[in-house]
């Protein structure tokens, strides 16, 4: 009773006062210039300058994300996916156990690859609820994108990936640090088994115990979903050649065997597993399965639908972040952290700080280009472990991203839920994700 009155209060709370996405990173840009012009002392020139300027740094993100999105939803409406994702959907009976499934494939699927956990588990969540009466619609939803915390944790954590390799622009400051030392560490291992096993948890208790409560999934809001057929000529006349070319299992099955062939040497001289490369899989094994090039864009026709949130606000999101950078906001506020810590407490001020800095920053890679160097510092001032410190910024990123519509976007694509449906659950998980990590990254600063 207690957890269904917590959701009920924070589902309440996001429906009367959280805007849509595009509002929100309207009045984060004047938030975050408003503290560079009292906090910095910037001018307002100044401030309009490193918005403008870097209005477009996340461009080659953006496209990586858009692609994997429209292409992620192809390749989930291929015959064979959704043969597999029917199967894996028949042997659910119950709402609550769709939910614990659905959290567990988006925190695996994020564990192993960050893109692929961020698309596979939104797909899943919409399965269960197009096939299984009673399901809360918002809840399997945001079930699903709350596995995406374990990204931070897990084998595609950017931070931890990127300070393990010869040559990070803190190589100097740092060092080289394994993987052995951040997310193979035995500690950070154990708190991604406790977050693994607790989410579903804490989702499967945030279902509503009253059915009038409960939203099913409305099935006209994918009606303009149908199966992509090919094109024919008029009645009674051969195909064209353009036709016969448009509809060639020939073409489209050479060009999707190149595709693997490719990632097949790809692989086999010991190439790592990027979002350029999981975009690759994707579109190649999405065009082997649905055999010729027109299937293939009848449906991407569809997927395009999916991205129009991303292309508007990522660039939103790049400005601020071009304005924490250029004004030293983020070196501001990483301080009032640093300076209350010791050795032992910096990485858990570290996830603090991160977390708050993640409003204005989300993109990990561009977080720890502007937020790294001054932790670093602070690490080597105070004798503190450069890995615990590293991961207590990873963390506090991943632990943001619950709360995070940057993020969130792509899930409300895929479900076409407004961003307030879902809010209050990713809170509510938001809260226990805290209280795991801060006290993980205590008791790691204590060891």
């Amino acid at each position: 009773m207690f957890m269904e009155a917590l959701t009920r209060f924070f589902t309440a709370l996001m429906r009367k006062y959280l805007p849509d996405p595009f509002v929100f990173a309207i009045i984060l840009t004047f938030l975050t210039m408003v503290l560079a012009i009292f906090l910095e002392g910037k001018g307002l020139v100044d401030v309009i300058s490193y918005w403008g300027g870097g209005f477009w740094n996340l461009l080659a993100f953006t496209t990586q994300m858009a692609v994997i999105l429209a292409m992620g939803y192809v390749l989930a409406k291929t015959p064979l996916v959704e043969k597999i994702l029917d199967y894996l959907v028949s042997l659910i009976k119950t709402p609550r156990a769709a939910i614990a499934v659905a959290t567990l494939v988006g925190a695996v699927g994020s564990y192993l690859n960050w893109g692929f956990g961020l698309i596979i588990g939104a797909l899943v969540a919409r399965k269960f609820a197009e096939k299984i009466r009673g399901i809360h619609y918002p809840l399997i939803m945001a079930s699903a994108y709350s596995g995406f915390c374990l990204y931070g944790l897990g084998i595609t954590g950017t931070i931890p990936m990127l300070i393990a390799t010869k040559g990070h622009f803190l190589e100097k400051e740092m060092g080289i640090i394994p993987l052995d030392q951040t997310i193979f560490s035995a500690p950070i291992l154990v708190l991604s088994v406790i977050t693994l096993i607790t989410l579903p948890i804490v989702n499967m208790l945030a279902m509503p115990r009253n059915k009038e409560n409960i939203i099913e999934l409305d099935p006209t809001v994918f009606a303009f979903e149908e199966k992509a057929k090919a094109p024919a000529g008029p009645a009674g006349q051969p195909l064209t050649l353009a036709e016969r070319m448009n509809n060639s299992y020939i073409l489209g099955w050479l060009i999707g065997l190149m595709g693997i062939a490719y990632l097949v040497k790809y692989f086999a001289k010991g190439g790592g597993l990027d979002l350029n490369i999981v975009n690759f899989i994707i579109i190649f094994v999405g065009i082997l399965l649905l055999g010729t090039p027109s299937r293939y864009i009848g449906v991407l026709n569809e997927g395009i639908k999916t991205v129009s949130g991303i292309l508007l606000q990522y660039p939103f999101y790049a400005g601020i972040m071009a304005i924490m950078a250029g004004s030293g906001l983020v070196n501001t506020i990483a301080k009032w952290f640093v300076d209350i810590s010791t050795p032992q407490t910096l990485p858990f001020w570290g996830l603090i700080s991160s977390f708050v800095i993640n409003f204005f920053a989300p993109s990990a890679g561009g977080h720890w280009a502007i937020q790294g160097p001054f932790m670093v510092e602070a690490a080597k001032n105070l004798n503190a472990d450069m890995a615990k410190t590293a991961m207590s910024v990873m963390m506090g990123n991943a632990w943001n991203d619950l709360v995070q519509p940057f993020w969130l976007l792509p899930t409300l694509a895929i479900s076409r839920l407004q961003l307030r449906d879902i809010m209050g659950y990713t809170v509510l998980d938001a809260i226990w994700v805290c209280i795991v990590f801060s006290v993980g990254i205590l008791i790691w600063g204590y060891m």
